[in-house]
């Protein structure tokens, strides 16, 4: 016993045993395959931030694969988050980051039970969450992605940073004549290599690591749906869940890595559209050095989710079609029954994304041919005649809710399980301002972590809401199957009951024939070609 806590217990200030210590140390440090780990403990949780899963990404390191981090020696705290990965914040942003952008950014948190694995009886369940933000934005260290509430129900969770923007998806000749690797999806390369170092040191904090949810939201919905579709992340993972991910091509057109179509430049194209801005002319060794000599700031540019329709010109938008990483769209692969066949949540808000640039009734309703009078009468009952409410139903319904019905459906006429949710629960405090649950409000729900977005205000209603519906998510995560006790029976989807959960702010979670069917088969009518 050292003198100083000779003292602290002596003043009463420290009651516990020496055994607590060393059992405290004990549980908060990990060993992996680069080092040793000391997180730290809250209560009931332990958690292990900041943790690298490979190389910075930064000098010659920019635009390749990930590399794999160098060894270092002794004990690397494990108590703050590692910096969110490059771009320019926005204040409305829902889930606002809790760390400074880098470059330098490829780091994974990890959050357990505080109990000894040695006791343990088995392995734990494993959920890894990938964050939103349009490709351009997003982290992992906002508050409401706390992975505690994960912890407490006895699974592992574990949160990363990814590369977004330019830093993440881009192409340039240069680059490809250099053959240092795949090319342009680098981002979706920072989530294959940490879903590879999930596999290689889960069982180190508790995890199994043939027991993986793989989790995310908008973008990282839409790189979850890409997870699914790619044959490099077989064997990675077991379940998914999709929210608010789209479900047939949530960026649009998908740009190929050299070839220009018509009104579909190149990402190679656009690359050197990008160095053209910076003053970076050429296609040789010379342009790829004076690329990667940019600061980081001028890669950035103004470049965010406000923005991005500016720089459409210098930016590809997100994942390229690569024919490894990204082999096609979710539609496609879907279609083609060629993804990774595993369970699926798979739902989006009721008030969700979608965009709209209609300017009159007649305009938004022609896409529907023959059929914009029928359309008219679905999302116009009342004829009131507003084109943005009801161009954001028809926009939503297009980029969302049908994607995801589409995806449940193909799943479910493959002998599996997918599950079918709409989000319609709107906070306490916010329903006199809003008619429907908007964009990415459901995830304070989903993480139980409701007070990091809406402090004080939240009710025992709201924490009502939010405890089953974490319950559902975790009865998911743990056996690939969203039922338990005290929670509302959930059906698979399929075509002919047409099940929806819906988390309604009146009656809870509620699995219902959906009632927004008929404008939804006639989105998939009009809006989609049949595979």
């Amino acid at each position: 016993m050292t003198p100083s806590i000779k003292k602290l217990i002596t003043m009463g200030l420290l009651m516990a045993p020496l055994g607590a210590f060393a059992q405290t140390s004990a549980l908060t440090e990990a060993g992996i395959d680069s080092g040793r780990l000391k997180g730290s403990q809250s209560g009931d949780v332990i958690s292990f931030k900041g943790i690298p899963f490979a190389a910075p990404p930064v000098g010659e390191n920019r635009w390749r694969a990930p590399q794999r981090v160098k060894p270092w020696r002794g004990v690397r705290e494990a108590t703050a988050y590692g910096a969110d990965c490059m771009q320019k914040p926005i204040a409305s942003d829902a889930a606002p980051l809790g760390a400074e952008p880098s470059e330098d950014c490829l780091y994974l948190n990890v959050w357990r039970p505080a109990e000894d694995k040695a006791t343990r009886k088995a392995a734990l369940p494993v959920v890894v969450w990938i964050y939103g933000g349009g490709y351009v934005n997003g982290g992992a260290s906002p508050s409401v992605y706390d992975g505690s509430a994960f912890a407490r129900d006895g699974v592992v969770f574990v949160s990363f940073n990814y590369r977004i923007g330019r830093f993440g998806f881009f192409a340039h000749p240069a680059l490809t004549a250099a053959k240092e690797g795949p090319l342009g999806n680098y981002g979706y390369m920072d989530q294959i290599a940490a879903l590879q170092w999930v596999k290689r040191n889960i069982r180190q904090f508790g995890g199994d690591p043939n027991n993986v949810t793989v989790m995310g939201e908008s973008a990282g919905g839409g790189s979850v749906l890409n997870i699914t579709t790619t044959p490099l992340t077989r064997g990675l993972f077991n379940r998914a869940i999709v929210m608010s991910g789209g479900g047939r091509s949530l960026t649009g057109e998908l740009h190929e890595i050299s070839r220009d179509l018509p009104g579909n430049p190149s990402a190679e194209t656009i690359g050197k559209n990008f160095a053209r801005s910076v003053g970076v002319e050429g296609t040789d060794p010379q342009a790829l050095k004076a690329l990667r000599a940019l600061p980081a700031n001028r890669v950035l540019g103004d470049l965010n989710m406000m923005t991005m329709g500016s720089n459409a010109s210098t930016y590809v938008g997100g994942p390229v079609l690569d024919g490894r990483i990204v082999v096609g769209t979710p539609e496609q692969v879907y279609s083609a029954r060629q993804e990774n066949k595993v369970p699926m949540i798979i739902g989006s808000t009721s008030a969700d994304l979608g965009f709209n640039t209609a300017r009159t009734m007649d305009e938004l309703f022609a896409p529907f041919g023959d059929e914009a009078s029928r359309a008219r009468q679905l999302y116009d009952p009342q004829n009131t005649g507003d084109v943005q409410a009801v161009g954001a139903a028809v926009a939503m319904d297009r980029m969302m809710t049908e994607p995801a019905r589409f995806v449940a459906n193909k799943i479910s006429q493959n002998d599996r399980q997918a599950f079918l949710y709409r989000f319609s629960y709107v906070a306490d405090s916010l329903r006199s301002e809003t008619n429907g649950a908007q964009h990415a409000s459901e995830i304070p729900y989903f993480f139980k972590t409701l007070e990091a977005r809406y402090g004080e205000e939240v009710t025992d209603k709201d924490q009502a809401m939010a405890n089953e519906a974490h319950a559902i998510f975790v009865n998911f995560i743990k056996t690939g199957n969203p039922n338990g006790t005290n929670v509302a029976r959930w059906l698979p989807f399929n075509r002919d009951s047409n099940l929806v959960m819906d988390f309604t702010p009146e009656e809870g979670a509620v699995l219902k024939s959906d009632p927004w069917k008929e404008r939804l088969d006639l989105i998939e009518a009009t809006q989609h070609a049949k595979p």
